[in-house]
């Protein structure tokens, strides 16, 4: 007995044993099953996850490359249109950071700030041709397919084509005549080169610090386009060209012309005035000296001679600037004439208001240093053979014997 019940004691023990094993097992089972639906959810969490990364850097790739596009086309101009558009400088910019907002104000470029970036490091790896300033006061026509490159040097004055025309400007000639002559030979813009001889700043010349627009003259450089023989680029920039007919200025009025303008009690734009009308006046060099100390003789008694009785200030508006003017002109002919009228019945005493066209050097030297002379009158016949007088009887005279065709 004992032992069969020891020996059921023990399958007892065993059973019991073997349902705790099987409970133990069951319960493994079932954690394996729990745990297993743990790990799944685990395992879709980060698929998504992924995805959400994935799609996130698709997206910033799109974007970067989008913006890439936009940089190399502001750099190349591989899309953009011709169209001009007007961009000017009064002054000159010293900064390309500067020059570059003004681009992307104007719509020309797109990613200023990589194009900031672009300058400066091109300039850092290529030591000529540099993009960075300064860039040159003026009125320029621009369009994205020059491309940053393109457009930046030609704010700078520099040229991207070495096509050239040379081109001769006579003593006498004027504003209006030598824009027609640069625009109908390509050089630049009629209107480019009217604005920028109207408003850029030519401080670092001479004749031209400080020089404002008035409302009493046409054109505020008349007189300061030296006369001489130059060589432009085609499709040149209105103030590159407007600054070698300064340039030549400046070698032509020296320190000693200054200084004896001051001797004369003048200033320098008083004498290119003088210089102007004699020039217009003077049916050659050799009258040059004479005729100014006529002039000058005027000028020193505007009590007995308010005007100086010349035809050809009022001639200047007639024949120059009255066809030139526009219906969007400032002013009429007419207005102006009250400024340039300088005949006997004007009421411009002394000078008029500006130089009536670009003087040479012989006019300037005869505005300077006049011949000693008491005369106040003189005229010419039709040959070109001057008379002068000192009294107005004696004028009427020698009129009345070597020009009886001149109204006086």
């Amino acid at each position: 007995m004992d032992g069969y019940v020891n020996d059921s004691q023990n399958n007892k023990d065993v059973y019991f044993a073997n349902e705790d094993a099987r409970d133990a097992g069951a319960a493994k089972k079932g954690k394996d099953k729990t745990s297993g639906k743990k790990k799944k959810k685990k395992r879709g969490s980060g698929i998504g996850a992924t995805y959400l990364f994935f799609l996130f850097v698709i997206a910033a790739s799109m974007v970067i490359s989008v913006y890439a596009i936009f940089c190399m086309n502001d750099i190349l101009a591989i899309t953009k249109t011709t169209s001009s558009v007007t961009v000017s400088f009064t002054q000159q910019v010293q900064d390309s950071d500067e020059a570059i907002d003004v681009l992307a104000d104007n719509g020309l470029i797109k990613c200023k700030h990589f194009c900031k970036l672009f300058v400066k490091l091109r300039d850092e790896v290529i030591h000529s041709s540099h993009l960075g300033g300064p860039y040159e006061a003026g009125v320029y026509y621009l369009n994205g397919k020059m491309g940053l490159e393109g457009m930046l040097m030609t704010m700078k004055g520099e040229q991207v084509t070495g096509e050239t025309v040379t081109l001769m400007f006579p003593e006498g000639a004027t504003v209006p005549d030598i824009i027609d002559k640069l625009s109908d030979n390509d050089v630049c813009d009629k209107t480019a080169l009217l604005s920028v001889i109207e408003t850029t700043d030519f401080n670092n010349y001479k004749l031209t610090k400080n020089l404002q627009a008035k409302e009493s003259v046409p054109y505020r450089l008349e007189g300061f386009l030296f006369p001489e023989t130059y060589e432009f680029y085609i499709n040149e920039s209105a103030a590159s060209v407007v600054k070698r007919f300064l340039s030549q200025g400046d070698k032509i009025y020296t320190d000693e012309y200054a200084a004896r303008a001051k001797e004369l009690g003048y200033s320098d734009y008083d004498i290119i005035i003088i210089a102007s009308i004699i020039q217009k006046e003077a049916a050659n060099n050799e009258q040059m000296a004479e005729i100014s100390a006529i002039i000058h003789n005027r000028l020193d008694d505007t009590v007995n001679f308010p005007t100086l009785g010349c035809q050809s200030t009022s001639d200047y508006i007639t024949n120059k600037v009255a066809p030139a003017l526009s219906s969007t002109s400032a002013h009429t002919a007419d207005y102006y004439m009250t400024y340039y009228n300088t005949n006997n019945s004007s009421t411009v005493v002394g000078l008029p208001a500006g130089p009536i066209c670009n003087p040479g050097q012989a006019a300037i030297e005869a505005a300077l240093w006049p011949a000693d002379s008491d005369d106040y009158f003189f005229f010419h016949d039709t040959n070109g053979t001057m008379y002068t007088a000192k009294t107005y009887s004696e004028f009427k005279e020698l009129v009345q014997k070597y020009a009886p065709y001149l109204e006086y």
